[in-house]
């Protein structure tokens, strides 16, 4: 059972004389460094995100929400008759700005405000946008916009001009797909010392505005009073999330409630909300619930997704971020997934990898030995039962078996499984077993000892099956992954660590007599432990030592520093709710009784302090390390005075403003860099490398001994570099003593800062191949966007290297291949290929591309559908992957490329042949036959067509003579049969040259 109080501090009895002593033994053997930092009034940058409306207004704050840009800046820049500006242009302006003011101890913030612009003083701030997780929607880079923040008097009256309160503003950019922001503020010089701070201000898509502008979580309601049992005699849980991807933080645990802390500033502030689910409880026969909690168990954070997990239920919802998804995919209310699955655990997955995000929930009842695969890619969710084919039971073998914790390996499609066997014969004992995705195979990589190892005093102990163990049995719960260090840690009422999965070393500082419940990393070397009695461990990564901080004597000095300075965040009752790492510094979440009123702070957990102040007897020197050389690019910046553009540079970021090495650095183009590294203290430089096998590492030493410095010459040579790798260069001393390892850790990326990208190069491509080839054919329909290459030139490609951030483009003068398949669409006459022979590889001086389009590739036997040749768009893949040795960077570029003039296969150009010919023949035949049979067809046609009217005459003299004959009167009936006889005959003579007439004047038929 959990203990009545977890408090994040010791016992706060009345101070004792040895405490009081080693609290000013502490004072006294702090550097000079320290006391003049004393001298100086410690001030502290401010900075609130407002909109554009509420620049000058005092006391107002607004949510990063509602991006899109303002429509009103046209009446400002309408006024701007003599400015060169179109005013036929639509000018839209940020929606969001930065208001930036310090303050120094107990003074006023307005009256050091005032002070600070007198003197000069004016905030440098640097904007540093966060690469989205998907890349194939979105290029990879680094983008860092640098401004100069502009001085603005308060909209509320005042009596005097230079008494009136201001403030710095810059305006808060936004870009598409970037939705976690970094906002440094730095002095430019002059004024007051004030420190270096950085704020996070991330776009919060579980928002939206209601009718009267207010705005509202979509995921529940807040709730605005933090009841103490909400957290005191509350163990503290951890806080999940996607390493450098999460917008909004997620933290549950709050007892018999459905609601959970989030925030979007790493909390900075934070609220309490109240989730809009259902809380079903389905318990049956497979799935067994001892009881029922309102509790959120699970809460997991990505990039655009929240996950939760209420006792076997899991929910998920999407935010609505337009710049990430260019479309609203928002969630309009929790969605419960895997409705008929029981989930014991949902596990993280620390790191994004192949564009997506991950996360995996646990099965027990008739799933047991299965694992549910989350992928969340662009807000979208979808899950796989894992292993496909049978359980993990199934596959070892084993009656009875229980998934204890999964851990996935995005770059090798790999799940680690922490496996808890039951065999009837034999106790319950457990394995690491992995699981390919890719061949769904699946094997056992080590079996962890029944007992835990005797040390014998060593500070660890490699773990090969020969050494004595204790009676006190090994109980794992867990395991953690360190994508950048590729160490696997398995821990328990212990902690092992192994580079390889299958090795394991086993670190005997950790008391068997304790048990871990979570691992907080910060994925730059450094990794705290916390433990179910709320111990707060350290451990250096690549060392071997551990150290308690918390309780510890070292705390004990620190809190009564703290009481002597009058901290506000130290109180006797006090509760740790989380802990966690931002950026390289290790926080609490602490929720603290004074008066009778509680409050949740965050607050720092000085490290490097606390070892110092449990070393006081030691041999303990502070380091100082400086820069020696010139550090190599790093990052590029574009600057902005007074909102206005002025100008690009580039700017090295190889060290602080305080002399020691830089946080970050990045190795340039080239096989090999060098760095130099100057140390005054005698001390020790390590290296440690994620991949040997990617780059080597050579250190050299030389004493000043006129300078009592000892300087490093660190060279890093990249050999084999299989692509996007990273490597930790380390600058780490170590004193000789026994005293803790103290170090300073700069990680080296490979390859270099993102924001170069490969572009086809079609203007010079044009006008080399028109050089080459002595002329140029362009399509008949000619398009100014995609001109055309004729497909019997030799085609010439040439490449671009385009920075993305500052414009600037140059010819890419390195190798890379043209994907194919099987030399069926085009050759080449280079001789050079890759390994495996199937890539020929091209550079800017290669002999040119023949095209082929032989059979079964996709151009053969394109059909044309008009009379001129057919045309192919082919769709191009160029990658240096593997091939370029000029530069650490893969790059990769997919483009259209259209040939016109392909030829016709054999067998339809036969085919087309033959029915031409046909028809050519045919017509020429008929031509003839019809030249021929003219003249008889003719003279027939005459004949048959005389014919034909005769028997038309004849028939019309029939009729016309019987009609007549019919029509004489009767009143002529007694003239004489003589006269009648003679009167006819006469009618019939005349009615016999009547028709002979007729047909000379005009024919009957034509």
């Amino acid at each position: 059972r959990c203990p009545a109080m977890y408090p994040a501090g010791p016992a706060w009895p009345k101070l004792r004389v040895l405490r009081a002593l080693w609290a000013l033994l502490a004072v006294l053997l702090a550097p000079w460094r320290l006391w003049a930092k004393e001298d100086i009034q410690e001030c502290i940058w401010h900075v609130v995100l407002i909109k554009f409306e509420a620049v000058g207004e005092e006391g107002r704050s607004d949510r990063f929400f509602d991006l899109e840009p303002l429509e009103s800046l046209d009446s400002v820049f309408s006024l701007l008759v003599d400015a060169p500006t179109d005013q036929n242009e639509k000018y839209l302006g940020f929606p969001y700005y930065l208001k930036i003011n310090y303050s120094c101890g107990g003074e006023s913030s307005e009256a050091q405000v005032r002070k600070g612009h007198l003197t000069g003083l004016k905030p440098l701030v640097l904007v540093t946008f966060q690469s989205p997780v998907n890349f194939h929607r979105w290029k990879i880079e680094q983008l860092q916009i640098q401004m100069e923040a502009a001085p603005f008097r308060s909209k509320e009256r005042c009596n005097a001009e230079e008494v009136c309160t201001m403030s710095w503003y810059t305006p808060m950019p936004i870009k598409n797909g970037s939705v976690v922001m970094y906002v440094d503020v730095r002095s430019n010089g002059l004024g007051p010392f004030v420190q270096n701070k950085r704020f996070h201000v991330n776009i919060n898509g579980f928002l939206q505005k209601q009718q009267d502008n207010t705005l509202q979580f979509t995921v529940g309601n807040e709730i605005f009073n933090l009841i103490p049992r909400y957290f005191i005699n509350v163990p503290s849980r951890p806080l999940w999330h996607t390493v450098n991807q999460t917008p909004v933080l997620i933290l549950g645990g709050i007892p018999d409630e459905k609601s959970v802390l989030l925030t979007d500033t790493s909390f900075t502030d934070f609220f309490l909300v109240e989730l809009n689910i259902d809380s079903c409880w389905v318990g049956s026969f497979y799935c067994p619930q001892a009881s029922f909690t309102a509790t959120i168990y699970d809460a997991i954070a990505t990039e655009s997704t929240l996950f939760i997990r209420q006792n076997q239920l899991v929910y998920y919802f999407t935010g609505t971020y337009v710049t990430l998804h260019e479309s609203n995919q928002g969630s309009g209310s929790w969605v419960r997934v895997l409705a008929n699955e029981c989930i014991k655990k949902l596990c993280p997955v620390h790191a994004h990898g192949n564009g997506s995000e991950y996360i995996m929930a646990l099965t027990t009842g008739k799933r047991e030995g299965y694992v549910h695969f989350g992928t969340i890619t662009d807000g979208r969710v979808s899950f796989e039962l894992l292993p496909r084919q049978r359980s993990v039971c199934e596959g070892l073998q084993v009656v009875n078996c229980s998934i204890i914790w999964a851990v996935f390996i995005a770059g090798d499609y790999n799940l680690l499984l922490l496996v808890q066997m039951e065999d009837p014969t034999t106790r319950k004992y457990f394995q690491v077993v992995s699981y390919d995705l890719v061949s769904n195979y699946l094997a056992i990589l080590y079996t962890i000892p029944e007992f835990i190892p005797d040390a014998r005093g060593l500070e660890f102990l490699m773990l090969l099956g020969t050494e004595s163990h204790t009676t006190f049995l090994m109980v794992p719960k867990g395991m953690f992954y360190n994508q950048y260090s590729n160490l696997l840690y398995i821990w328990g009422n212990f902690l092992l660590q192994s580079y390889n999965y299958e090795n394991f070393i086993y670190l005997a500082d950790f008391p068997k007599e304790q048990s871990i419940k979570y691992l907080v990393n910060s994925f730059r070397g450094d990794m705290a432990i916390v433990t179910e009695t709320e111990e707060i461990w350290y451990l250096l990564e690549g060392s071997y030592r551990m150290y308690k901080l918390f309780p510890s004597r070292g705390w004990e000095v620190h809190i009564n520093l703290q009481v002597m300075h009058q901290s506000s965040v130290y109180t006797p009752n006090e509760t740790m709710v989380t802990l966690f790492y931002e950026d390289t510094k290790l926080y609490q979440l602490v929720y603290l009784m004074k008066n009778q009123q509680g409050q949740l702070v965050k607050r720092h957990v000085p490290v490097e302090q606390l070892l110092m102040y449990q070393q006081l007897s030691n041999h303990y020197f502070f380091k100082r390390l400086r820069a020696v050389g010139a550090s190599g690019r790093a990052s590029r910046r574009k600057r902005y005075r007074s909102c206005e553009l002025e100008g690009e540079e580039e700017l090295a970021r190889g060290h602080d403003g305080e002399g020691v090495p830089g946080r970050r650095s990045h190795m340039g183009k080239g096989p090999e860099e060098e760095r130099r590294l100057g140390l005054k203290s005698t001390v020790d430089l390590g290296v440690v490398l994620a991949d040997p096998g990617c780059i080597e590492a050579v250190v050299k030493q030389k004493f000043l001994i006129n300078r009592n410095s000892v300087l490093f010459r660190v060279r890093l040579r990249g050999e084999g570099v299989p692509g996007w790798g990273r490597s930790d260069r380390r600058w780490a001393p170590f004193e000789p003593s026994p005293g803790p390892q103290a170090g300073l850790l700069t990680p080296s990326f490979l390859p270099p800062t993102p924001g170069y990208r490969l572009a086809f190069d079609i203007t010079y491509t044009l006008q080399y191949n028109r050089l080459q080839n002595k002329h140029y054919f362009d399509c008949v329909r000619v398009d100014p966007e995609m001109p055309c290459f004729l497909f019997r030139d030799v085609f010439y490609p040439f490449f671009l290297i385009q920075d993305l951030v500052t414009g600037d483009s140059g010819s890419f003068q390195g190798y890379t291949v043209l994907h194919r398949t099987h030399s069926l669409i085009w050759t080449t006459k280079n001789t050079t290929t890759t390994k495996d022979s199937a890539f020929n590889i091209m550079s800017h001086q290669s002999l040119g591309i023949e095209w082929l389009c032989l059979e079964n590739s996709p151009c053969y036997d394109a059909v044309p559908h008009t009379i001129f040749a057919p045309e192919f768009f082919f769709k191009v893949l160029v990658s240096n992957r593997g091939v370029d040795k000029s530069t650490y960077c893969d790059y990769q570029l997919i483009f259209l490329l259209h040939i016109h003039g392909l030829p016709l296969s054999a067998k339809r150009a036969f085919f087309i042949l033959m029915v031409s010919s046909s028809v050519f023949i045919g017509l020429v035949t008929l031509y003839i036959i019809f030249c021929l049979l003219l003249p008889v067809m003719v003279k027939a046609w005459n004949s048959l067509r005389w014919k034909i009217n005769n028997i038309i005459m004849s028939e019309s003299y029939y009729t016309y003579t019987s009609r007549n004959c019919s029509g004489t009167s009767e009143t002529r009936s007694t003239v004489s049969s003589r006269a009648g006889s003679s009167d006819s005959s006469k009618v019939a003579e005349a009615n016999q040259r009547a028709p002979e007439q007729t047909w000379k004047k005009k024919p009957l038929v034509t």
